[in-house]
């Protein structure tokens, strides 16, 4: 395997080369489907609005008879069937209410007077307005959603609204999660020794894992051992759909992770001109997806959203892999051109002219309450310099879970 750092776009590209389109699908009801990915294009079997209804309160008439007075002939609730409208008279009518036949306008309740049962308008009328048609938000045989869809909660209700209770989904991949390291203790057993740290990672890319939808196999803590490493990797292959571990993929002697991977399957890359992150490592055990992220708390959470977060995405059955890059001012300067692609962490922040992008102060990979007082990544692409008012490409923490 070449020493060469491997650029992120073409590690991004060989990872997604690798990954496999889901097979097993089931039916969730649609309390249970946010975050799934939808495995089947879904199509209105009915109009929605079924119906000519009113966007507010106020009262239905013919445009051409609101010189007035009129009087008022019916109230008209939403969830009611109203009576035809003659000419020359108007109906109460209520928000979400259907128009009734003969009735072209709904003149909104502020711009009218009611007195003894007759209605005087204040303003100007349009035909047709305050009128949401039949069919303005989808029409009968519409496509809905498309398969691939990984489903939000606008989604779910867009599925609601067309009369769908459940939903056909892609099965969620069952995602074995490792944390390597004698160093590390799990929180909340005890205070730490001399030369140990809390387990953050695990929670962390738990939190990740659990926020794409995914089942999350925790696999613990293994130890700096070759045979526990191989013991490990090989249960967590036999029962997961893709191994992740956190940490021993380095160049330290007790690193293990990436040799048992090469004993037990194959290491396909390793090394990226990342910045932080640079020992990712990707393969696979026993022919089971394998990711192996760095073991500083930055660098794994940085890898996992740019990298792994995709992969699992696309073998997920989704369709949209990556956030929307944004773009923002940036109130810093980067004077020496690096080999690696930065990703900052930045607070961006609306102001006048645009989006400002402004550097936390303290960049190092092991220091997590970059990410935590941060809402964003800017990239600094190899060999880039910036000075202080260019424009940088953002990506916003949120959008990863």
């Amino acid at each position: 395997m070449s020493s060469t750092l491997l650029a992120v776009s073409d590690a991004l590209a060989a990872l997604l080369e690798q990954a496999t389109a889901p097979v097993k699908t089931e039916s969730r009801s649609l309390l249970r489907a946010r975050g799934c990915v939808l495995a089947e294009d879904i199509r209105a079997a009915i109009a929605v609005p079924g119906e000519d209804n009113s966007a507010m309160d106020g009262y239905a008439l013919r445009a051409a008879d609101a010189a007035g007075p009129l009087p008022v002939t019916q109230r008209i609730p939403a969830g009611a069937s109203p009576r035809p409208l003659a000419p020359g008279t108007a109906a109460r009518i209520f928000t979400g209410a259907p128009v009734p036949t003969g009735a072209d306008t709904v003149v909104m309740q502020e711009n009218c007077v009611e007195e003894q049962g007759v209605l005087r308008v204040q303003a100007a009328v349009t035909a047709g307005a305050n009128i949401r048609r039949r069919g303005q938000d989808l029409a009968e045989g519409d496509c809905v959603l498309r398969a691939g869809r990984r489903l939000s909660a606008a989604d779910l209700g867009l599925l609601a609204s067309v009369g769908h209770g459940e939903v056909t989904v892609f099965s969620p991949l069952r995602v074995a999660l490792l944390s390597t390291g004698d160093e590390l203790v799990e929180p909340g057993t005890g205070p730490l020794g001399a030369g140990q740290v809390y387990n953050s990672n695990r929670v962390m890319l738990a939190g990740l894992l659990q926020a794409l939808g995914l089942e999350v196999v925790d696999c613990g803590i293994v130890a700096d051992d070759v045979d526990a490493t191989a013991i490990a990797l090989r249960w967590a292959a036999t029962n997961a759909d893709c191994v992740i571990s956190s940490g021993g993929v380095s160049v330290g002697e007790e690193d293990h992770i990436k040799e048992e991977v090469r004993q037990l399957g194959e290491l396909l890359l390793w090394r990226l001109a990342i910045k932080p992150g640079k020992p990712l490592a990707f393969g696979n055990v026993l022919g089971v997806p394998f990711i192996g992220l760095p073991g500083n708390p930055v660098s794994s959470y940085v890898t996992f959203c740019l990298l792994a977060r995709p992969f699992l995405l696309r073998c997920q059955g989704a369709t949209e892999l990556a956030p929307l890059p944004l773009s923002a001012r940036a109130a810093f300067a980067v004077t020496q051109a690096g080999s690696r692609q930065e990703y900052l962490r930045v607070n961006v922040q609306p102001e006048a002219g645009g989006l400002v992008a402004r550097p936390f102060a303290n960049q190092s990979s092991g220091v997590l309450s970059s990410v935590c007082q941060s809402n964003a990544l800017a990239v600094i692409p190899v060999g880039a310099t910036v000075a202080e008012g260019d424009q940088v490409e953002i990506l916003l923490l949120d959008t990863f879970g």
